[in-house]
Formats: structure tokens, C-alpha cells, sequence
């Protein structure tokens, strides 16, 4: 059986989706709970254990990068002692995760050199090819479709439903940090589409960006979604403060009508097809919920900002 080491946390979860999870022997520490109590991590980061503050974040990230500091790094003795025969990488982030080049250099001493593949989508179509590349990678691509097919029916249950009830796009602002404040891109921005919603700030299939407070003001969307990129919703809530003081706050008419949320990142910037699709139907019932009703399961993964 083929070993395989994934250093994306959207990999590992989609291993398990797939139940492929056998094949897998290294994990990143940022991982889904199941996995980190199954599996090794073989990757780790300087900052793993301690909370920072949003602002402060992002301006350690920036210093270490104009430095050319890798702010991630392997357990090279463990990844030896597994000998993977594929790991699972990316090309996307080199904020978020760990990157191909960076693994390169881990694995350069290895006796046995691995098979690294990137999963690096830009839209949501490219999430759904990756599982195709991850299951055929390890001769199962008949496991990906039968996956893929049940998440498409879940999409298009919500779409269904939106056009049945005839509902009118919301006018959406979906943030992936808060301090400075960035945008949504990638796949994010075609999740709000599936769910009835349009984000005229967004950057469809590309990064996110620093935006400007301004543009938020003139554009005054009806719902802001607050999903900071690696924060759950407990976390997320202490890092709304920079907005709370933006001039201009109480105007807004997403803020008037109660209509600000926080939700776990995982259904958002962590890029497994399953979880992304939980993002679709959660989503789609916060902005359209005559229509939509919001499963069980997914109510734990967010809250209304002014009833917490």
C-alpha cells in the first residue's frame, strides 16, 4: 500500500472523506482532530501554540517573509522513518502553509525521494479536481467521483431551493482577516454564488488583498461574513475590535440590521471539498433563511455577531 504524507489540512480531510485515510502516515498540526489523533505531524510552525492578535499576525508573517524566514518546518527524523512514497504539497500560500519549496529542501536527504504532488486550487471547480488528483494518485479515482457526486447534489439541493423561492442575490461582504482587513478570493467568492449571494469586493479565483476600509463604507453590504483565515469562531470574536472602531461602523447597513456573522474558517479557507460545500449550505441559509434552513451540524460553526 502506498504511504502518503499530506502537508495540507484540506488533503488530510479529504483522505478521510474519501476513506482513504489508510494510505495516510504524516500529517501537518493543523490538521482535522480526527487526523491529529490517528496520524503523526510531521509539520510544525514556529508560531504553533500561541495567540497573537490578528494585526500582529500579519506583521510577523510579513517581517519573516522580507527576511526569507521559512516560518514552517519539518520533523525531518520522523518523515525518514515513515518514507513516504507521495506527499501531498502546495503552491498557493506560503503564509498559510508549508510549500513546495520548503518541502523540497526537507525531503532532499531522504534515501527514498517521494512523489511530491501540489494541490494549489484557484476556484472551486479546481477543489473538486484536486480530489480527483489526490484518489487517482493513489490508484482510487473511482473513490473521488462517488464523492464528488454526493457533494454536487448537495449544491445543487441549494440551488434548487434559492431558485424556487425566487430570492434576490444579497449584496455580501465576506472577510478572510480583519487587521488589516482583507477580502475573499479563490473559491470563496463561488461559494457565495452557490449560496445566493454576490460579493462585488471579492477576487474570484485569485488572492485575497488588503482593502481599504473606504471601499467597504461605499459599498455598504447588506450581510458581512467575518471568517478569519485559521480562526474558529470563539477566536474570531476577540479580533473584531479593529472593525468595531472603523468610523463609520454603526452606519453600515449590514450592522443596522443585526446582519453581521462570524464563522469558522474551515468551511472557507480551508479548501476540502466537503467542507466547502458545508460553507455553501450554511451560507446560503444565513443569507436567504425563508428558503434555506441551516443543518445541525453546521450550527456550531457560526453565530450572529450582535446576539452573542
Amino acid at each position: 500500500m502506498l504511504k502518503v504524507c499530506s502537508f495540507l489540512p484540506a488533503v488530510t480531510q479529504m483522505l478521510y472523506d474519501m476513506g482513504l485515510e489508510d494510505h495516510l502516515h504524516g500529517i501537518t498540526f493543523e490538521c482535522p482532530p480526527r487526523a491529529l489523533e490517528e496520524k503523526k505531524p510531521v509539520v510544525r510552525c514556529i508560531l504553533e501554540g500561541k495567540e497573537y492578535s490578528s494585526k500582529q499576525i500579519d506583521r510577523f508573517f510579513t517581517e519573516s517573509k522580507k527576511q526569507g524566514k521559512k516560518l514552517y518546518y519539518v520533523d525531518e527524523a520522523l518523515l525518514a522513518e515513515i518514507a513516504p512514497d507521495i506527499i501531498f504539497t502546495q503552491d498557493m500560500c506560503d503564509v498559510c502553509q508549508i510549500d513546495t519549496e520548503c518541502t523540497a529542501a526537507a525531503v532532499a536527504n531522504l534515501d527514498k525521494q517521494p512523489q511530491l504532488i501540489s494541490i494549489s486550487p484557484n476556484g472551486l471547480a479546481d477543489v473538486f479536481d484536486n480530489a480527483v488528483t489526490i484518489a487517482k494518485a493513489l490508484g482510487k479515482e473511482e473513490a473521488a467521483y462517488r464523492y464528488l457526486a454526493g457533494l454536487n447534489q448537495r449544491i445543487d439541493a441549494i440551488v434548487d431551493r434559492l431558485r424556487a423561492a425566487k430570492v434576490r442575490p444579497k449584496r455580501v461582504s465576506l472577510l478572510e482577516w480583519v487587521d488589516p482587513i482583507y477580502n475573499c478570493g479563490h473559491w470563496i467568492p463561488h461559494q457565495i454564488g452557490y449560496a445566493g449571494g454576490v460579493d462585488m469586493l471579492s477576487n474570484p479565483s485569485g488572492n485575497s488583498v488588503v482593502t481599504p476600509w473606504e471601499k467597504i463604507r461605499q459599498y455598504d453590504p447588506e450581510i458581512i461574513v467575518v471568517a478569519p483565515c485559521g480562526f474558529n469562531t470563539k477566536r474570531a470574536v476577540k479580533e473584531m475590535y479593529p472593525l468595531l472602531d472603523k468610523n463609520g461602523w454603526p452606519s453600515l447597513k449590514a450592522v443596522k440590521e443585526k446582519n453581521v456573522f462570524i464563522a469558522d474558517f474551515d468551511l472557507f479557507t480551508q479548501s476540502s471539498a466537503s467542507t466547502l460545500v458545508d460553507g455553501i449550505e450554511l451560507l446560503a441559509g444565513i443569507f436567504h433563511e425563508e428558503a434555506v434552513s441551516i443543518p445541525e451540524r453546521l450550527k456550531p460553526k457560526y453565530l450572529r455577531f450582535y446576539e452573542y
